[in-house]
């Protein structure tokens, strides 16, 4: 067993080599040639920094904190988000923030696999199936994926857990959030989403790629649990500090 495990990954590392001579690309995060075609163009030595966050963070939207004694953060006592946890894997910053920075806006589709793989070792609670954050007809026509929709994928086919492509719709054209306040991100957003099929009763997980200020997953769980769904767990990838 321990032969045949041997050579599977001296195959696969053999074709990943092979692919890498006939595709080069460099890494963008340290400029050496990249040297594995699952993750390319991030290279292993780069990918190998990516790691999770185990620091304090808010019990329910996650932001991370200085101290380990905070429990939930002011703006959460202020007022209670419509979700009931945020699950995240890393912090918006350094190969991680590179790595989703090349998926949307260079169009490395392919990295959604490894990016989705890294989810699964999250503390993933039991749900009854989960969903997207969605983008417009109008914005994915402009990308041409939702890179949300591409990571969940991933998720429900590993998990066996359903997953509900087209019952959170983004039915209004909006502001770009990037560069927005807290408060206009989340003006911007008002009845922005809407739920179309029945999800009453239903524990669901809510993916996004990135959380910032969080007004985004707010309003989608905001109108997801209006719709009746009993819990919403929101599920990203990388958590920001708000700006």
């Amino acid at each position: 067993m321990r032969e045949m495990r041997s050579l599977s990954i001296n195959h696969h590392a053999l074709i990943s080599g092979f692919l890498n001579i006939l595709y080069p690309s460099q890494c963008p995060a340290c400029g050496n040639p990249s040297d594995t075609f699952r993750t390319s163009p991030i290279c292993s030595s780069c990918w190998s920094k990516i790691k999770r966050f185990t620091g304090p963070s808010c019990a329910l939207c996650a932001l991370p904190f200085a101290s380990e004694y905070a429990t939930v953060c002011g703006q959460c006592m202020k007022k209670r988000p419509p979700f009931s946890k945020v699950v995240f894997y890393g912090l918006y910053e350094g190969v991680l923030a590179e790595v989703i920075n090349q998926l949307k806006f260079h169009d490395l589709r392919r990295l959604s696999k490894p990016l989705g793989t890294l989810l699964l070792n999250c503390d993933l609670p039991v749900i009854d199936g989960m969903l997207p954050v969605p983008l417009t007809l109008k914005g994915l026509r402009e990308r041409g994926f939702n890179q949300s929709l591409l990571m969940a994928k991933v998720l429900s086919k590993k998990l066996q857990v359903p997953l509900f492509m087209d019952i959170l719709c983004k039915k209004k054209e909006t502001l770009p959030q990037i560069g927005l306040s807290k408060k206009e991100r989340s003006t911007n957003l008002k009845k922005a989403f809407e739920v179309k099929g029945d999800i009453k009763g239903l524990r669901l997980l809510l993916i996004d790629d990135v959380m910032t200020t969080g007004a985004t997953v707010t309003e989608c769980s905001k109108v997801l649990m209006n719709a009746g769904a009993q819990e919403v767990i929101v599920l990203t990838l990388a958590r920001a500090g708000e700006p």
